[in-house]
């Protein structure tokens, strides 16, 4: 199938969409989704993600803008003119139709011939590992399978742009992690143009070739998986984008973007990140927490939690609880110890001062 060379860049241009008189559900936003890429829109509920896909799909109209599919603008287009296909959260598979029926059926709108049909669909059941299984019902299929369905019916009609909708939020843990493999591996395999939505931070760093962080209607930051893991832009992004402990801390020195930060009576060299000396907040990675250091902060071990491959601990320090991870389960540390806790040389992130408020 030659998906990819239709494979089309999507661009939104000072987008907005209003509900009502005064309701923003996305505001003034610009982005560029490359061809052959997979980008997430990642963010809370009631951000802007769904309607921000939706938008692409045709099935919401911006109230201000253009949206364009590679060099078309289809800002006015209505959805069955639009050259995309959508994975929707409840699959939208026909319980009546047998499985080889349902990836037909968006083909029989397309103008193709009974044989090339069923020759479109054998090929997409076999893309997606379903081959053999065309004359069953989607009530014998697993979930996991039915979702491969709605997969297999999109990619036959060789889309410019495949958009996914929560496509995995329906399986147990997993399932999850083995279909979003899948549907990776096919987009990459192709060359497709997806851009996928999911509240699940852990999916999109998997899955992502870039992740577009929203919030408040709006887009917080915009960057590869581990640009955004290991530099996120504020607050917010450090939170969202894996856990993050927030330490507020005082700036001491700057030199050649080399900043000296305070907190307590321990310091840290790390990169600036363009601030200036003064007040600022260190984004730490419960992972890139060092326990029982030589040199750190003061801390006292509050909890200790056992989950199988790591132990989790909270701590209480002057400024506040933290929390780590430690990849050391035979000899985990006793509630109550006071122990100094460092910090790796790679990994805490300086933000600006309480930019989330």
């Amino acid at each position: 199938m030659s998906i990819n060379s239709k494979a089309a860049p999507v661009s939104f241009r000072n987008v907005t969409k209003v509900y009502g008189t005064d309701v923003v559900a996305v505001d003034d936003i610009n982005l560029e989704i490359e061809a052959g890429k997979l980008v997430t829109l990642l963010g809370p509920s009631g951000c802007g993600k769904t309607t921000t896909l939706r938008m692409i799909a045709g099935l919401e109209m911006a109230t201000k803008g253009s949206i364009h599919i590679g060099d078309r603008d289809v800002t006015l287009l209505p959805a069955t003119d639009r050259d995309v296909s959508m994975v929707f959260q409840s699959y939208a598979l026909f319980p009546h139709m047998s499985v080889m029926e349902n990836v037909s059926y968006g083909l029989g709108f397309s103008g193709f011939d009974k044989s090339e049909t069923k020759d479109r669909a054998a090929q997409g059941l076999d893309l997606v590992g379903l081959r053999g299984y065309g004359d069953r019902l989607p009530s014998e299929l697993s979930g996991g399978q039915q979702q491969r369905v709605a997969v297999a019916r999109a990619l036959v009609l060789e889309p410019q742009v495949l958009l996914f909708d929560e496509p995995l939020s329906n399986l147990d843990a997993k399932l999850r992690r083995q279909v979003r493999e899948e549907i990776r591996d096919i987009q990459q395999n192709l060359g497709l143009t997806v851009v996928y939505v999911t509240h699940d931070q852990e999916e999109a760093l998997a899955v992502s070739d870039e992740i577009v962080v929203m919030r408040n209607a709006s887009i917080a930051q915009i960057g590869s998986p581990r640009d955004l893991y290991d530099a996120p832009a504020d607050r917010f992004v450090a939170d969202f984008i894996g856990e993050a402990n927030i330490i507020p801390c005082e700036i001491t020195s700057v030199s050649k973007d080399v900043a000296t930060i305070k907190i307590d009576a321990f310091t840290h060299k790390l990169p600036a990140r363009g601030l200036p000396v003064g007040p600022a907040a260190l984004a730490v990675r419960p992972t890139r927490l060092k326990l029982g250091a030589k040199t750190g902060m003061k801390m006292t071990l509050q909890k200790a939690t056992y989950v199988g491959s790591r132990m989790e601990y909270t701590l209480k320090a002057g400024f506040g609880e933290v929390f780590a991870v430690s990849e050391d389960v035979d000899t985990p540390l006793e509630p109550g110890a006071d122990i100094m806790v460092g910090l790796d040389a790679i990994g805490p992130v300086l933000l600006p001062p309480d930019q989330s408020h």
